[in-house]
């Protein structure tokens, strides 16, 4: 068969760019079709997925807004003289400036898109056959061809089937361009999108509840979970534990939302909000696209596309990455390398497939937390208790020693995880709560990654005053009992 292009990619966003552009420098017809369905409060977006408009890049922002907060509380311990601490945020400023920015890399994504010969379709495709795809875009309709293609549509937020919740909630794809402040909040979910956006939210002087069914940030290491629970609470976010939401309703009487909340069929919770935000979780964007009528498997459970090592689904000349992709890690860079990678694997000859393994990442509450490779939970269970060892350290970074209060600045803690291994301890994970916690543990997780032991750690000079060393200087086992307080700078 003669086909239109060498490859099609499904999807806009990080991991769907990085494949359509390097295909094309490589000397391959190719086209890229993303159309954004927008929100039941009519939000949408350009080119750049979720990660650029509203995720990782709009989130950090307001997360970095939020810290200047921090900031200008440490001011007077330092010296500075006037009104600081009297400062008021407004939030149209903060909202215009970040889709401001965000505008620009949409822009700078078609820019990049046309002049690497990637043919831009601003449309929702739907499959035909397995070498067709339907493109619709109002009342446009037209039909594409292609030796492969690569789905990389990504995931939406959850919404549950609670009357009005639809109506009256928003989630994150909204959060970030409201035109109005959110005023009181309730935050549903314990997920990480959940506590990032209760930190920030707080930090810009907002009221903010979290209603979380079980579990804050399942899957990380619990200890650094319960740091943060503490941290958060000392400084503003009020969480309710155990709860789940019954209802949701319009109220003129109380000007807001009212939310009742339950456990176990009781009625636990009630309270009025300006704001509801949905953090209860993400699904993929599969539904629509008329993946198993052609062949294509799903997980049963997750909706997500059944893939191999090698990003292959079950029909061969069909490939998924990113997101949507079942079994992989859910992170922007993650999608970027396996579409490069994949892409290299087809058309030059190559054949690395990416390393999941120890892949770094953070949790932007008010006190970041980032990890990589094991937590301690999992590394006891899957190695046995008798074969691991944990160093830590509790410390105050040198930035918040003047501070007068501890509200903004909690003690920090890092510790790192060891398998002992014939004679030796191969360092297998590593996790700190410190400001700039992402900076400091992507060098380690280079280490960590290259099969480091503790006492290449040791021998490591670190660079003084900074929180990173501490990864240098880890001397207390949790196993000798004894404190883990720092006891000097």
């Amino acid at each position: 068969m003669e086909f239109e292009f060498d490859l099609i990619v499904i999807g806009g966003g990080s991991g769907g760019l990085a494949a359509a552009k390097e295909a094309a420098t490589l000397g391959k017809k190719v086209a890229l079709c993303d159309y954004v369905v927008p929100t039941p409060w009519g939000t949408k977006w350009g080119l750049g997925g979720t990660c650029v408009n509203v995720g990782c890049i709009p989130k950090k922002l307001m997360h970095r807004a939020a810290s200047i907060r921090q900031d200008l509380n440490d001011a007077d311990d330092f010296g500075w003289q006037g009104k600081s601490s009297e400062s008021v945020h407004a939030w149209e400023t903060l909202v215009g400036r970040i889709q401001g920015h965000v505008k620009s890399l949409n822009f700078g994504y078609r820019i990049s898109l046309s002049e690497t010969g990637v043919r831009y379709f601003n449309s929702f495709a739907t499959f035909v056959d397995k070498h067709t795809i339907k493109l619709v875009k109002g009342a446009e309709e037209l039909q594409a061809t292609a030796r492969n293609f690569i789905v990389a549509v990504g995931c939406r937020p959850k919404y549950p089937s609670v009357e009005g919740a639809r109506e009256l909630c928003i989630t994150s794809d909204d959060l970030f361009s409201m035109r109005t402040p959110p005023g009181r909040t309730l935050v549903i979910g314990g997920s990480y999108v959940a506590l990032e956006c209760a930190g920030f939210l707080v930090g810009l002087g907002f009221d903010v509840v979290v209603m979380v069914r079980s579990v804050l940030l399942r899957g990380f290491d619990r200890q650094m979970v319960d740091r943060i629970e503490t941290h958060m609470t000392a400084y503003g976010v009020k969480f309710v534990k155990n709860c789940t939401i019954s209802s949701i309703k319009k109220s003129e009487k109380l000007n807001g939302i009212m939310v009742e909340g339950e456990n176990k069929g009781k009625k636990v919770f009630s309270q009025a909000f300006d704001t509801v935000l949905l953090a209860i979780g993400r699904v993929p964007i599969t539904e629509k696209l008329n993946l198993e009528p052609i062949g294509v498997r799903l997980n049963d459970e997750t909706k997500k596309i059944t893939v191999s090592p090698d990003d292959r689904t079950s029909v061969g000349n069909i490939f998924a990455i990113g997101d949507v992709a079942d079994g992989v890690p859910e992170l922007t860079p993650v999608a970027i390398q396996a579409g490069k990678f994949l892409v290299r694997r087809l058309y030059n000859f190559k054949t690395e497939l990416v390393n999941y393994n120890f892949i770094p990442t953070t949790v932007f509450t008010p006190s970041e937390y980032a990890c990589v490779g094991y937590s301690e939970d999992d590394a006891i269970r899957e190695l046995g208790e008798g074969n691991v060892e944990v160093y830590h350290q509790e410390f105050k970074c040198l930035e918040s020693v003047l501070n007068s209060s501890s509200k903004f600045h909690p003690k920090n803690y890092a510790k790192y995880i060891t398998r002992k291994f014939d004679g030796k301890e191969v360092v297998i994970g590593a996790h700190i709560i410190a400001p700039n916690a992402g900076e400091i543990i992507q060098g380690f997780a280079l280490a960590i990654k290259l099969g480091a032991t503790k006492s290449d750690f040791d021998s490591l000079i670190g660079i003084h005053p900074t929180v990173a060393e501490v990864f240098t200087t880890l001397e207390i086992s949790k196993s000798s009992g004894k404190s883990a307080a720092a006891a000097g700078c």
